[in-house]
């Protein structure tokens, strides 16, 4: 039975072991942890667990500006390996977007792999305003508006904190 969990403070240091595990040590060296400055967002980091209690995937958001307009930054999220394949991810993006907007949140911003997150309604026409701190392959920086019209004039540096 997969079961789908809220994040709690004492699951940090399996969700980082997992996050290393799924993105190699040097993750931390990429530019969007220069935005991940201090906590998630609260009620928006989940994770799943197996039937013997064993860390199966994890998701994490973190308040972000574009220009003057608060967004939300997905990521990371990560399956074990042994799970791959399962829709595990696809689960808590779902979940965690479904969750968002109740929260306040309008819109989403990543960098990810087009083929996987544009079947979620990400897209990369949504971002062309934003300035992603380098180094990021600008057709991988994704945007998603959670309400119609979320992302019109969103334009300019996008920094840590919303």
């Amino acid at each position: 039975m997969t079961r789908l969990l809220p994040e709690r403070p004492d699951d940090t240091p399996e969700v980082e072991y997992l996050y290393d595990l799924a993105f190699a040590p040097g993750r931390t060296a990429l530019s969007s942890y220069r935005l991940r400055a201090g906590p998630p967002v609260e009620g928006l980091s989940w994770m799943v667990r197996d039937d013997y209690d064993s860390l199966s995937a994890a998701i994490r958001y973190w308040p972000v500006s574009a220009g003057d307009s608060p967004c939300l930054l997905l990521g990371p999220i990560a399956v074990h390996p042994t799970r791959q394949g399962e829709g595990l991810g696809g689960l808590l993006m779902r979940h965690t977007l479904a969750l968002a907007p109740d929260l306040g949140w309008t819109r989403v911003i990543l960098v990810g792999d087009p083929p996987y997150y544009t079947r979620f309604g990400f897209r990369r026409d949504l971002a062309t305003g934003l300035e992603y701190p380098p180094p990021t392959n600008p057709d991988r920086l994704l945007a998603l508006e959670l309400v119609p019209g979320a992302m019109e004039g969103v334009a300019g540096p996008v920094i840590a904190g919303a």
